[in-house]
């Protein structure tokens, strides 16, 4: 079953062989339940999480997984690679090989990775159109002045893709230490942003992505899993 939503009757047509015709007399005898409940609308919608079984017996039962890793510098934020260590090295998670990353860290970036099994998730919290925010702590080389955070709020266009990325927040905390807050994540962004304004990114660090900040208390390169108020507040 494909990873986006289907109907019930498309479903069961593919899992058990036969009609849809077939299905609806199915579904009229209470013989399919959908998350424990018994479900007789063909046009029911259900996912790849949707716990679904027929005369009792299990038809789909996966469970989805989101993870919360402190990413050290010097690992690929990738599922392998042949000269690298990558995240799913570092995971001690039972499901690690069938998680996908939620917006990757450069190799030398650390902080917050997010990963999951769960696409709708992942790619509702990549796509600028949701505008989820994304926040980084940077060090770089030369001082930090107003002119760079004029710079970041209104914008800068990249040739190579022939765009202008989005206001983006820059706070200077000291001469070489600024937060920055997007909603986009462009390739290598904020170093190139920071290039504009002839500064060299020396450490980048995200701290939160949306509502969902970095947990203090992870040590770098573990992982834990999000709890439920973290999945669904993290919008």
């Amino acid at each position: 079953m494909p990873l986006k939503q289907a109907r019930l009757d498309r479903f069961l047509s593919t899992k058990l062989g036969i009609s849809r015709k077939q299905v609806k007399p199915i579904l009229a005898q209470s013989r399919v339940r959908v998350d424990d409940r018994i479900a007789r609308d063909t046009q029911q919608l259900v996912n790849q999480f949707s716990h679904i079984s027929f005369d009792a017996k299990v038809l789909q039962a996966n469970t989805a997984h989101y993870v919360m890793l402190n990413k050290p510098a010097g690992i690929v934020s990738a599922t392998r690679d042949e000269q690298h260590k990558t995240v799913i090295d570092l995971l001690d998670h039972p499901e690690r090989h069938n998680l996908h990353i939620v917006g990757r860290l450069d190799l030398n970036s650390t902080g917050l990775l997010l990963l999951t099994n769960d696409s709708g998730w992942s790619r509702k919290l990549m796509k600028p159109e949701h505008k989820v925010n994304k926040l980084y702590r940077v060090r770089v080389q030369n001082p930090l002045n107003q002119a760079a955070v004029d710079a970041f709020a209104e914008g800068m266009y990249f040739k190579y893709e022939d765009v202008t990325t989005l206001p983006a927040k820059l706070r200077i905390i000291d001469d070489h230490i600024a937060e920055v807050s997007l909603t986009e994540g462009r390739y290598h962004q904020i170093k190139r942003m920071f290039g504009r304004c002839d500064n060299q990114v020396l450490e980048l660090h995200r701290v939160a992505i949306g509502n969902l900040v970095l947990d203090t208390s992870l040590a770098v390169g573990k992982s834990r899993n999000l709890t439920a108020i973290e999945i669904n507040g993290i919008f």
